[in-house]
């Protein structure tokens, strides 16, 4: 299974569409998570034309996203569990440590976090965890990115895909 994973599109329906980068790239996936901060419920449309979306909602989602997701998941896909959140709330210094408490009584396999806009790929305590950084907002990273994750019978490749445009 292969599972693309997306969070802090910060886009706007102005954009008209997602970075073609992320479209290509994302072609073929089985499934995509998104972990929060859509900013406009377009961008879920756009992201489902690719592939069946299971999201959560980020700090800069309104009402209007709302409606669509909540704050935390567990998903089980490939025979694994993974936790969706977007690392904004609860304990914890850091937008790891908090997506890692957020799931401490779960037992997940991966957690696929956002917020910080910062790509991360760790293992703490068996468990993945994975940022895949944005694809529209990088901050301060020198390029968009977003992520891969294949899950193939007991076997998890994680990886970051990184690009430069926008367009």
């Amino acid at each position: 299974m292969r599972i693309g994973i997306l969070s802090d599109t910060h886009m706007r329906r102005a954009a008209g569409k997602l970075p073609e980068a992320v479209i290509q790239g994302l072609s073929g996936v089985d499934l995509i998570l998104h972990a929060g901060d859509w900013t406009s419920p377009e961008v879920i449309e756009w992201v489902k034309e690719i592939a069946p979306v299971e999201s959560v909602l980020g700090n800069n989602d309104g009402p209007d996203i709302a409606e669509y997701f909540g704050r935390t998941k567990i998903v089980s896909a490939g025979g694994k569990r993974i936790g969706l959140v977007h690392g904004d709330r609860g304990p914890g210094k850091s937008t790891e440590q908090r997506a890692l408490l957020t799931f401490r009584d779960e037992q997940p396999d991966i957690i696929v976090f956002g917020h910080s806009h910062i790509p991360h790929h760790e293992y703490v305590d068996g468990i993945l965890l994975f940022n895949p950084g944005s694809p529209w907002d990088k901050r301060w990273q020198p390029r968009f990115s977003y992520g891969i994750i294949a899950i193939e019978s007991e076997k998890i490749e994680a990886r970051h895909v990184f690009f430069d445009s926008r367009d």
